[in-house]
């Protein structure tokens, strides 16, 4: 059964200028610009990488979730800074650990425009009842 979801970014993605690119409960893609989302020295904002990780993530946990008429929160995230983003674009790729009836578990890769891998985050979900 494919995914009908439809993504609705939040006041943050929408300031850090996040784009959808891809979206189901196995995967999720998203873009976000480097310009805009530094911190003082010139670089690419380490809390931005964590803030677009946990949104795809997020993401498609809630689509998963919304499969079984649940919601999802998040439980956990962690991140690892690889390296620093200059210029361009960066590209934020959710792709499922494990979809469960309790929990799921995206990993999330974080590459520039040149496919440097800047940063790898993990998320659990917990799936709950709606509110």
């Amino acid at each position: 059964m494919a995914d009908v979801w439809t993504i609705e970014l939040g006041e943050l993605d929408e300031k850090m200028g996040v784009k959808v690119l891809e979206q189901s409960a196995k995967r999720v893609v998203a873009t976000m610009p480097i310009d805009g989302n530094r911190q003082s020295l010139g670089l690419l904002h380490g809390g931005g990488m964590v803030a677009l990780a946990e949104a795809v993530g997020s993401w498609a946990a809630v689509i998963h979730a919304s499969t079984m008429g649940k919601a999802a929160v998040g439980v956990d995230v962690n991140a690892t800074h690889h390296a620093s983003g200059h210029e361009g674009t960066v590209t934020a790729t959710a792709t499922a650990i494990r979809l469960g009836r309790r929990l799921t578990s995206h990993e999330i890769v974080i590459e520039d425009d040149a496919g440097r891998r800047l940063c790898t985050a993990r998320i659990t979900n917990a799936i709950v009842d709606k509110r």
